[in-house]
Formats: C-alpha cells, structure tokens, sequence
C-alpha cells in the first residue's frame, strides 16, 4: 500500500491511493454540504508571512525552511493560515461577505523529530484544512458547530467510529479546541473520560478533581536530615509519609530562563498546561549545568525561602496541610510546610495531568482512560491572524472590525492509517467497505479449468456492470491457501469464491471478511447478495 521513500516520507501505492480518493471523496461531500469552498493554496511560503505572527518561532524546529536561488528565505507549510487570511483580507470588504468557508486538500511538511508508525507521524502528509471568516463569536460558534457535525458524518461514511474530545490549540492557537480520536490501543494519544456524563479530552488538556484532603491544623515547620534522599518515592519511605503529602521540585528551561515548578508529590507536570500557562515557545526540563547556575539544590529544592527565580505552582499545593519540601540545603528536608502560611509562588494554576480514578471536573465520576489516533482537529482562531495580517471588514454602522477565524483539518493519509489501526486482526486489514480499495475480493480457483475461467471472468464483469468494485485473482499458478490468505491480508470486505465444486452446485462462496463461517448463494442472487452485504447501492 505504501513504500518509505526515506524517514517519515511514503509513496502511495494503487490500493492506498484507490482508499485515500474515497476518503478524500467523503470529505468533499461533506464539506461542500457545510458550505465551504474548495480551493488550492502553494506550499511555498515566504518566510517573512510567518515571522508576521510570530508563528516560525512558535513551530520551532518542526518548519521546513530553505532559501532560494535569490537568496530569499521561504517556507514549506505545515499549515496555511497566513496565506489563507491574506487571500480573504483582499476579497472581504463588508459584513454582507461574510461568512466564508474556504477549504482545501494539499501537501504539508513537518519535521518531525522522530517519524514513526507508517502515517500515523510523518513528515510530509496530505491534509484537508478548512478556514471559516465570520464577524463576530457568535457567528464563528455556527460554523464550529457546521464543522463539528460535518467531521461526525464524514467519520460515520468512513465506518470510524471517532470520539471528539477537548483538546489544546498547540502552535495554531486559538480558544476551543477539540479533536476527533480514532480509539485503538496501538494509538499514541491517551483520551481521559467521564462514563458518567460525557466529559471527554485529551490527556494534553484533561482537567480532573482530587479528593479533598483531611482537615489538619497548620504545624509548625522543622528540618529533618534525610541523607542521600532525592526522590519522592524515597522521601515518601524514609519519613513514612504519603507521597501526597509531599512537594515535588521540577525543573523547567522556558524560552532562555529556568523556572522552578511545584506539584503535589503524587502528581506529574503536564508539560503542555505548563507551557501555555507560562506562555512560551521552547519548554524543556532543564540540564544538570542549568539548575546548578540557577543555584538550586537538586534533591532537596522546595520553594521555602527561594528568592530570584520564577515559580509556578500547580492548584493541587492547596489541597492538603504539613507538607514535606525540601530544605534547598543537600540532605535536608522540612516538614509541615503551607502554602500560603510558608511560601508564595508567582503563578498558581492547574498545570497537572489528569489521571484514570480522579474525579471528572463536572460530575467528580471516577475518569478512565482509552488510547487513540488523532483523526481531526477543529479550532477557533478568534481574530489573532486577522488582526495581525489585517483582515478587516467593515460592519452594519461603518465601522472597522477585525474577522473572526476557525479552522478545521483531517489528515488524509493519517486517517488511513488510523482505520487500519483500528480494523484488523491476525490475518491483516479488515477494511470498513466505504473506504476499502475495492468493494469485492474474487478467488477463482483450478482456472485453468475453462467452465471455472469462463465462469470468473464473466461474474468479473457482471459485478463492475452492477456497481461493484471487485478486485479479481485471477493468478492460476498460484494455489487456493496462498489465494485466500492474500485475501484475507488486503482486508476487502467481501470475498467471493469461484471453484469447480460450487459451480456444480450453480453457486459461489461468499464470505464476509469479518465473517467466521461463508455461504453459498446461487449465482442469478449474487449481485443483490453482495450490495446487501455491503450496505445497499451507492
């Protein structure tokens, strides 16, 4: 289906291309019934449009960038919102042109760091992006909700069953978000999810109650050694305290400076909530060489007493009393340490990953957990391009106002992918039929037998005469087991067999690729047979 031309790089074969065009297909439908307009945007970008909204630092190492032969440094897209608002800022004047939904299917590139799992992560990829222009939030949250509903019917006609979820805005940016995951425990995404009330997200933006804490009154604080104790975990033994009774000292290198990160002990850092909540580009945990130069203690680091450095701190500091922290002295610690009583930090904020068992931040339900593919991902821009580009219009009484923007992708290829993630089973793909290469795998067997070979070819052609895409193994040196095992890998959805036995019985096997057991049905009822087994016509 596909063949790795070099890392993260794949030429589409005959079957993926025959899969790809039908989804691609699908989308247009649906896109098209939303009210957008297709369109066809360059790859090629000057780099100056990106550094505009400051959008080359925000992709960092992941934009392509190269210079042409006048020495002018451009861009290959990962995405095209600049183009895109530069296009509509020329074309849009008054409120009476809006809204407007403009979409394509085009080439990206991304460099990705560390290509892997076929399409799923790549670093050149089709992908459908759609871009909505309306003139206010209320007019942008109809054509979020056009696009919503547009990515439900487009996953519905592809057999995906696919969750949307809240989701970060990443380097697009943006207010809402949500993404569309394909479940699959092979997936690379973790979904947090409420069986209770719906509440679904990514782990990226999942947000989640703890339980509250006992009531304690406030000790007075006091330094313990605790010698050769730098973990939580060793901390947690030593004292014999609850790891939730401690403060975790994380490390973070944030656009050029270290900024010191508090967390209950029994949490991580979501790095994502973290670096939005600190605004940066770059977010790294911090080298060995760094932490030194910032003189913290690692180990015993807690930010009691720490002065001339940031801190941030997660919500999850207030839920409890008498905290063990460190000392910021090598083999001490303190114990009954407060927040606010003992230590104030510069930002508090919910920067923790939710976790499976915490409460859901609408109901308290205890959250699961599911791994997926991300399928899709709607946002809304609100008007940073628009007022950064200057895409205006001029509204009912004559005033200037700038546009409000949405965006939408699929990636095409990705979701291929996705589906064969999700549709398989030791033999190979078990393809859902709208998406599938071919609607119908025919076998013929013993062909050199001319009633069986005339018997074949003419069933060949009455399926494409009915409106069956029927793919025909027509090999006749190669035997049945070999025959049907390809079958089977291919995956299409219906698998007829044309033999000397069961034209004695003026019949052909017909088996459905999910299906344990075949049939045989009489050749006049095959045609219908097969359109019923596959939904009914087109």
């Amino acid at each position: 289906m596909i063949s790795q031309v070099a890392a993260g790089v794949y030429s589409y074969l005959p079957l993926a291309w025959m899969s790809l065009r039908k989804i691609e297909n699908i989308i247009r439908d649906e896109m098209n019934a939303a009210g957008g307009q297709e369109v066809r945007l360059p790859v090629l970008h000057p780099r100056e449009l990106w550094e505009e909204t400051d959008r080359r630092a925000a992709f960092g190492e992941n934009l392509f960038t190269l210079t042409d032969r006048r020495g002018r440094p451009m861009v290959l897209a990962p995405t095209h919102e600049e183009v895109i608002t530069n296009i509509v800022r020329s074309n849009v004047q008054s409120y009476r042109d809006l809204p407007v939904i403009l979409y394509q299917i085009q080439t990206k590139f991304r460099d990705e760091p560390r290509p892997r799992a076929g399409l799923i992560r790549v670093r050149e990829f089709d992908m459908k992006d759609a871009y909505s222009f309306d003139a206010d939030e209320d007019s942008l949250d109809g054509s979020y909700q056009a696009m919503a509903r547009a990515y439900r019917n487009i996953y519905r006609r592809c057999g995906l069953p696919a969750l949307m979820v809240e989701a970060d805005s990443g380097a697009i940016g943006g207010k809402d978000s949500h993404e569309f995951i394909l479940p699959t425990p092979s997936g690379e995404d973790t979904v947090i999810t409420c069986p209770n009330c719906g509440y679904a997200a990514n782990a990226e933006k999942a947000a989640s109650r703890l339980t509250p804490a006992p009531r304690e009154e406030p000790l007075p604080m006091e330094r313990v050694e605790t010698p050769g104790i730098k973990t939580i975990a060793g901390i947690s033994e030593y004292l014999g305290v609850p790891e939730r009774k401690t403060l975790k000292a994380v490390f973070y290198y944030a656009d050029g400076e270290v900024v010191f990160v508090t967390i209950r002990g029994d949490l991580d850092v979501n790095e994502v909530k973290l670096k939005n909540a600190l605004g940066s580009h770059v977010l790294r945990l911090a080298a060995d060489e760094e932490v030194a130069a910032a003189g913290l203690v690692a180990g015993s680091a807690s930010p009691v007493g720490l002065e001339g450095i940031r801190k941030i701190a997660d919500e999850s500091i207030g839920n409890g009393a008498n905290f063990t922290v460190g000392a910021n002295e090598p083999d001490t610690h303190i114990v009954n340490a407060n927040y606010p009583r003992d230590f104030q930090v510069d930002l508090l904020t919910d920067i923790a990953l939710a976790r499976k068992g915490q409460g859901c931040p609408q109901c308290e339900t205890p959250l699961e957990t599911t791994r997926g593919v991300e399928v899709g991902h709607i946002f809304k821009l609100g008007t940073f391009f628009s007022e950064t580009l200057g895409a205006h219009y001029l509204d009912g009484e004559g005033r200037q106002r700038a546009i409000t923007m949405g965006c939408y992708g699929i990636g095409v290829g990705r979701l291929l992918a996705a589906a064969i993630e999700q549709n398989h089973d030791d033999r190979g793909i078990v393809f859902p039929a709208p998406i599938a290469p071919f609607s119908v795998h025919l076998v013929g067997l013993n062909l050199a037998d001319g009633d069986v070979r005339q018997a074949a070819d003419g069933l060949y052609g009455r399926l494409w005469a009915g409106g069956i895409e029927t793919l025909y193994d027509d090999r006749a040196e190669e035997a049945a087991g070999v025959k049907f095992n390809d079958a089977d890998l291919l995956g299409l959805p219906v698998r007829l067999v044309v033999s000397p036995r069961n034209l004695r019985q003026g019949s052909v096997e017909v088996k459905g690729r999910g299906d344990s057991d075949a049939a045989l049905v009489e050749m006049d009822d095959l045609v219908d047979r097969v359109l019923e087994m596959l939904g009914g016509p087109d």
